[in-house]
């Protein structure tokens, strides 16, 4: 692969950017702090063709890689972290519809989800089953041309405001073969919400439990063949992984500036605080790791796109080390606004909180240790 972007994809780059600054970056502290939900901005980032980038055309969608959802996550996530990642859920559901969803299902949904006149949020997670998502429990057993669905899913993104569900549910024996995937629409008599979750960030989108209880749910609103859930599920994740790698590099980079232009402006000791070798070699430090970062995520990407043998332990490495540098930037960015830094006045804090979760969530940052060194040791 090229170590540049081309024309196009810095087109598709600067696009984003333009959006964020217009549309994201003005109104994310009001959102977080008043918990709003801004469904009409999601539908405007739809209008531009980010509620379906790596869709592909023939059911409406824009058809790019997996490099330019990476870019403009990114870009979003420089104004929002939150809203960014939530818009990320969106494309990995809806792209799960397109490659693997049965005719029917694919022009019942695919057009408005194109639009995001209807959203759509990925189940996977349980109560009783997080990193060990196999052992799930959710049963959907099939009489005739409908299947039974009864369980809970937790910490869904979306749950109770988005239209449609891609439910990961037991359909056969124990483990992942056993597993099945079905698009459960939120008005199926039996599907209920928990209240909304009390959470340290991502206050911009809803998030809570899912509960169904006997949804009678069509047959051909499974995705793939029965016992390939899990299989397509783990495909969602590869590019979910690498989504939300790039809200955590957006959000690290946004740090990153504001940090440079407050010690540049913030005196002490008769000098700027960027004039102290300390705060420069600090600096330094969260650009390098920075780079780095970016370098292994956009190389994942381009191999999830390509898909390339190895292109599950790249997105598990670039996942891993983009989080986990994300939260290190973030947090040095805090250290250096001072006890500022902790105030709401400023925007670190807020993105304090909200590049917290990403270490956990589309599998912690110990599972992807755990698939790189399976991978590595095969």
């Amino acid at each position: 692969m090229s170590f540049d972007l081309t024309d196009e994809q810095r087109e598709v780059q600067d696009l984003a950017r333009r959006f964020t600054a217009d549309a994201i970056t003005p109104h994310a502290a009001e959102w977080d702090a008043n918990e709003i939900f801004p469904r009409e901005t999601v539908r405007a980032a739809a209008d531009l063709g980010f509620g379906a980038i790596y869709v592909s055309p023939d059911s409406g969608g824009v058809g790019l890689g997996r490099l330019e959802a990476a870019l403009i996550m990114e870009a979003m996530a420089y104004g929002c972290p939150s809203i960014s990642a939530f818009i990320s859920i969106h494309n990995m559901a809806s792209w799960m519809i397109d490659r693997f969803g049965q005719p029917a299902a694919k022009e019942r949904y695919l057009p408005d989800l194109v639009r995001c006149e209807r959203l759509v949020s990925y189940c996977l997670t349980e109560p009783g089953a997080g990193s060990d998502a196999a052992a799930l429990t959710t049963r959907a057993v099939r009489e005739g041309d409908h299947y039974l669905v009864t369980g809970s899913k937790a910490f869904i993104s979306g749950a109770g405001e988005n239209e449609l569900y891609v439910v990961m549910a037991r359909t056969g024996g124990e483990g992942a073969r056993g597993i099945s995937a079905l698009v459960i629409e939120k008005d199926m008599e039996g599907v209920s919400f928990g209240a909304p979750e009390r959470k340290l960030g991502w206050h911009s989108q809803p998030t809570a439990q899912v509960n169904l209880d006997g949804v009678r749910v069509p047959v051909e609103n499974r995705l793939g063949e029965e016992g390939e859930g899990f299989a397509i599920a783990m495909k969602g994740l590869d590019g979910g992984r690498l989504n939300i790698g790039a809200c955590s590099l957006g959000g690290a980079q946004r740090c990153l500036d504001e940090a440079l232009a407050y010690t540049a402006e913030r005196r002490q000791f008769g000098k700027a605080i960027l004039d102290f070798q300390n705060t420069q070699f600090t600096l330094a430090d969260m650009a390098t790791e920075l780079e780095a970062a970016r370098l292994l995520l956009y190389a994942a990407a381009v191999k999830v796109t390509e898909e390339a043998p190895d292109r599950t332990r790249f997105a598990a490495m670039a996942k891993r080390l983009a989080t986990d540098t994300g939260s290190s930037v973030v947090d040095r960015a805090l250290q250096l606004h001072g006890g500022y830094g902790y105030l709401q006045d400023f925007p670190i804090e807020r993105f304090w909180r909200d590049l917290r979760v990403h270490r956990i969530l589309e599998g912690t940052n110990e599972v992807m240790r755990m698939i790189v060194a399976r991978e590595l040791t095969r």
